[in-house]
C-alpha cells in the first residue's frame, strides 16, 4: 500500500470513528444521559478506556443501556483494530516512501481530514448532522414505535424514570396536569419535561402531554409503565 493511500484510510477510519462517536452519544442520550455524561460514557468505552465506578451505576441499572454499551464495546473493539492497524500501514509505507513523497502521502490526508472535521464544526452543518443521527439513533432504539421508559434512579421503593411519549395514552389525552390527577390516583410526580428539542423544564398544573414530550416521573417504576403505556425497549 502506497504512502498517500494508507494516509487516506487512516484519515477516513478517524473520521467514521467520531460518527460511530457522535451516533451512540446520541442513543444514550434518547435513553436518558445528559449529553455531557453520555459522550464521556461512549468515548470512554470505545477506547476501552472504562468508567467510573459511580457514574456506571446509571448504565448497569438499565438493560437497555447495559446493551447499548455492549454494543458499543464490539464496536469500539473494531474500530481500535482498524485504526491501529491503518496506523501501522502507514508507518511501513513511510519507511519505503522517498522523502519528496512525505508531504504529499501524510501532510495532504491529514489536512483534508482537519478540514472536513472543521467543515462539520460549523453550526448549519453540524446542525444537518445531529438531525439525520438523531433520526438514525431514534430508529435504532425504535423510538419511533412506542412510548419508552428507562429508569434513572432508585429513591428507597420509588424509582425516577425517563418517558418518551410518541402517543399520549387515551386516558391522559387533551388533560393538564392537574386534571390527570397523577399524584392522588397513582402516586406520580411530573418532575421535569422537555418539548421540542428545549431544554427540561419544571412540569406545570396546566401542562397537557403531547407526542414527543420527554418527561422525568417520579413514582413506582412498575405504576410509571402501566400509566403511560411505555416499555423499556432497544432493538
Amino acid at each position: 500500500m502506497t504512502l498517500f493511500l494508507a494516509s487516506i484510510l487512516f484519515s477516513v477510519i478517524v473520521l467514521i470513528y467520531w460518527i460511530i462517536l457522535e451516533l451512540f452519544t446520541m442513543m444514550f442520550r434518547i435513553t436518558g444521559l445528559p449529553d455531557d455524561k453520555a459522550r464521556f460514557q461512549v468515548l470512554s468505552i470505545l477506547t476501552g478506556a472504562g468508567f467510573t465506578t459511580r457514574e456506571s451505576e446509571s448504565i448497569l441499572s438499565s438493560k437497555m443501556r447495559r446493551r447499548l454499551a455492549q454494543v458499543t464495546m464490539l464496536f469500539g473493539y473494531v474500530f481500535n483494530v482498524s485504526i491501529v492497524s491503518a496506523l501501522v500501514n502507514v508507518f511501513f509505507s513511510l519507511k519505503s516512501a522517498q522523502v519528496d513523497n512525505v508531504f504529499v502521502g501524510i501532510v495532504v490526508p491529514l489536512a483534508i481530514a482537519a478540514l472536513v472535521i472543521t467543515l462539520i464544526r460549523t453550526r448549519f452543518i453540524r446542525k444537518r448532522i445531529d438531525s439525520i443521527l438523531s433520526r438514525l439513533a431514534g430508529r435504532i432504539m425504535k423510538q419511533d414505535k412506542v412510548n419508552t421508559v428507562l429508569l434513572m434512579d432508585y429513591i428507597g421503593h420509588e424509582s425516577i424514570a425517563n418517558v418518551i411519549l410518541k402517543e399520549v395514552p387515551e386516558e391522559l389525552q387533551g388533560k393538564s396536569l392537574a386534571q390527570s390527577r397523577l399524584k392522588q390516583n397513582h402516586n406520580l410526580m411530573v418532575l421535569l419535561i422537555e418539548r421540542d428539542g428545549i431544554r427540561q423544564e419544571a412540569a406545570k398544573a396546566d401542562t397537557v402531554f403531547m407526542p414527543g414530550d420527554r418527561i422525568t416521573v417520579f413514582g413506582r417504576y412498575s405504576e410509571i409503565s402501566r400509566v403511560f403505556h411505555a416499555e423499556e425497549r432497544f432493538f
